[in-house]
């Protein structure tokens, strides 16, 4: 266990020459109907431009590379080379050439992260599901995961946050409708009717992103002011309620808190308030 810590995602890559095949194995012609797409791939888009450039090479050429498979019980999960398998469908290929693995569902996992880091053409969204996928196999902080990957923090705590946004906002940032600066600046918002609202404004007013920090933290303030307002609206009731129960006693939202120092006061509060309701 020691030792997977040690371990950098650099040391992983190195580890990792997946499509590389090895003199002793084995490249089979597999049906193309019997291949399933990894369902924890981090990468959820793929170019279509680009996919049809492969497929007319595929067409012409072959495929030159092999795909790593690894068998189920009746199908094949794709280790590495997604891409070939959809370019190879998109061609009408029946079969194509791969080689088998019998790698464990955690090797796959790590295969896959390690392979989408790699490449730049990530989006914000899969280098966020790629970065919790590490933290969590790995273990790690925040600040050891940018080390490792030699980002900043603030970066790392950037780009995870993007995961708190609704999925139809991290649509609007896969399909380029907001960027990354705005999904940033949405993330930050508590609760999900604030982000929505807050991105189909920034589309339909063509907002950019120093527009959007303005809206966002005026937001942010009146939000807090009504807090604020509605504790000072019940002040007589406040001051009249700690007095009669002898507690300090706060008004937020939708809360009356009463705050107690140990169980003595707990005890005497709750007896007032049974008294009361009797």
């Amino acid at each position: 266990m020691a030792e997977n810590k040690k371990r950098g995602i650099h040391d992983l890559i190195k580890e990792h020459s997946i499509d590389k095949v090895l003199d002793t194995e084995t490249i089979y012609e597999i049906e193309l109907d019997k291949i399933e797409a990894n369902p924890n791939q981090p990468r959820k888009y793929f170019d279509d431009e680009l996919i049809k450039e492969l497929s007319n090479s595929i067409k012409e050429h072959g495929v030159f590379q092999p795909i790593i498979l690894k068998k189920t019980e009746d199908k094949y999960i794709i280790v590495s080379g997604e891409r070939r398998y959809k370019a190879a469908i998109q061609a009408e290929l029946k079969k194509i050439p791969a080689v088998i693995r019998n790698y464990t569902d955690a090797k796959i996992a790590e295969i896959s992260l390690v392979e989408n880091l790699q490449r730049e053409d990530l989006s914000p969204i899969e280098e966020a599901n790629a970065y919790d996928l590490i933290i969590k196999n790995y273990n790690l902080t925040q600040n050891e995961l940018a080390k490792r990957v030699g980002k900043s923090r603030s970066h790392i705590t950037n780009i995870l946050g993007l995961l708190r946004l609704p999925e139809v906002i991290k649509e609007m940032l896969l399909n380029k409708k907001i960027s990354m600066g705005h999904a940033r600046v949405i993330s930050k918002l508590e609760t999900e009717e604030e982000m929505i609202e807050l991105a189909n404004e920034i589309i339909e007013s063509k907002l950019n992103v120093r527009e959007t920090e303005k809206i966002s933290s005026d937001k942010k303030t009146n939000v807090k002011e009504e807090k604020t307002n509605f504790n000072k609206l019940y002040k007589v009731e406040r001051n009249m309620i700690a007095k009669y129960y002898n507690s300090n006693v706060s008004i937020n939202n939708n809360r009356v808190t009463f705050k107690v120092e140990n169980e003595e006061e707990i005890k005497s509060l709750i007896e007032e308030l049974m008294k009361n309701a009797l």
